[in-house]
């Protein structure tokens, strides 16, 4: 299957390969002439003009044409002088076949006619009955021009696959590159918010702390130092609980080959709130939060995001949907109801529950959808805001 599919002037060690199969050829024909009585047994000019047919096939793969034409040149006087007309046939077949394998099909078919006819004008002038014979045997001939065409056609078919697979495989790479580059990116911009703030809160306490202990050593104040201290400690508490929940985020996100900006927020609830709307919802929305942890606001963005995809596909034609979000016992509570008719979330084979599910449980909370009593959907997720114990746990 190599040697089909593989192009013939590409081969490795095609010559020597070339070379070994005239000489095999050649073997053959001089076998083919001294026991065969296909005409009489060749002379010494006869057996010079037989050998000389095979001598040019170690050169086929490069000139084809030129190939066939020598074959030719050396058949024709040779069947002239009325030898054994079976011997030199093998070559002939192989000429043939490497310009159908190598030229295109009308080459081909022009070439194979043209030394179908020649050998049937010079069958006539040396045998009459030699040249019905070859007339009758014509269709080998034809059969081995379109075995090249056919073989030729079928190696461009594999080429054209293997190359439409070296280009997806590159663009493959060229896009895992892309997106590690863009993953590489959102890191960094996403650290920097998370980690910027906190930061320079701590320098700014540190500074306190520093400068009333700088500021009359004999007289500290005490409650001052240990407040500025108990912030540093609370503000490390919570930086690190973020990180911690930003850096598990963004693991999932890239086990998962996504590549998205900086994590959303509650800034972003109402253009969601906007796009339903914009869909057919009849959305109602109340927002009580003063403020919660960057990873817990994304994880509340999403859920929404999420039930409000869900109310406008499956809720049934513009349906009341209500959205709550506000604090309570140290967690952020989010609740998401419709009045819908359709089938719900849960009647489809969507990712849509499981994912906010996923989101809930980064940041360490818990969700719950299904129907509802009255009719309609509800989603209802409870996010931990932490603590600094909690934080530290």
């Amino acid at each position: 299957m190599a040697a089909i599919n593989r192009d013939p002037r590409t081969a490795p060690h095609g010559t020597r390969n070339d070379a070994l199969l005239a000489g095999a050829l050649a073997v053959f024909a001089v076998l083919s002439a001294l026991l065969t009585d296909d005409g009489r047994r060749p002379d010494a000019l006869g057996w010079t003009l037989l050998l000389g047919c095979f001598v040019p096939l170690v050169w086929r793969r490069r000139h084809p044409l030129l190939v066939l034409a020598a074959v030719v040149a050396a058949t024709v006087p040779y069947h002239g002088l009325d030898n054994n007309h079976i011997a030199p046939v093998p070559a002939g077949y192989v000429a043939l076949y490497t310009v159908a394998v190598t030229q295109r099909p009308l080459r081909t078919i022009l070439t194979g006619a043209t030394v179908l006819g020649l050998s049937m004008s010079v069958m006539l002038t040396v045998n009459t009955h030699q040249a019905f014979e070859l007339l009758r045997v014509s269709g080998w001939i034809i059969a081995v021009l379109f075995i090249g065409i056919d073989v030729r056609y079928y190696r461009q078919y594999v080429a054209a696959i293997v190359e439409r697979a070296v280009r997806a495989e590159r663009t493959r790479e060229e896009e895992a590159r892309r997106r590690v580059a863009e993953e590489r990116l959102r890191i960094a911009r996403d650290l920097h918010d998370l980690l910027a703030h906190s930061i320079t809160l701590i320098g700014v306490q540190t500074s306190v702390a520093a400068h009333v202990l700088a500021a009359d050593p004999e007289r500290l104040d005490r409650e001052t130092i240990a407040k500025s201290l108990d912030d540093i400690a609370e503000t490390c508490r919570t930086a690190r609980g973020e990180l911690r929940t930003t850096l598990e985020v963004l693991r999932e996100q890239g086990a998962a080959g996504e590549t998205r900006g900086p994590l959303p927020g509650l800034d972003g609830l109402p253009d969601l709130v906007e796009a339903a709307r914009l869909a057919g919802a009849r959305v109602e929305s109340e927002v009580r939060v003063r403020q919660a942890p960057p990873a817990v606001g994304a994880a509340a963005y999403r859920i929404v995001q999420e039930a409000l995809t869900n109310a406008v596909r499956h809720a049934g034609p513009e349906p009341t949907v209500r959205v709550e979000l506000y604090e309570g016992q140290g967690a952020l509570r989010v609740s998401v109801t419709d009045d819908g008719t359709g089938p719900g979330p849960g009647g489809t084979s969507g990712f849509g529950l499981v994912g906010m599910r996923e989101r809930a449980r980064s940041v360490g909370g818990t969700l719950g959808a299904g129907p509802r009593a009255g009719g309609g959907f509800e989603v209802s997720a409870v996010l931990p805001i932490g603590t600094g114990r909690e934080e530290n746990r």
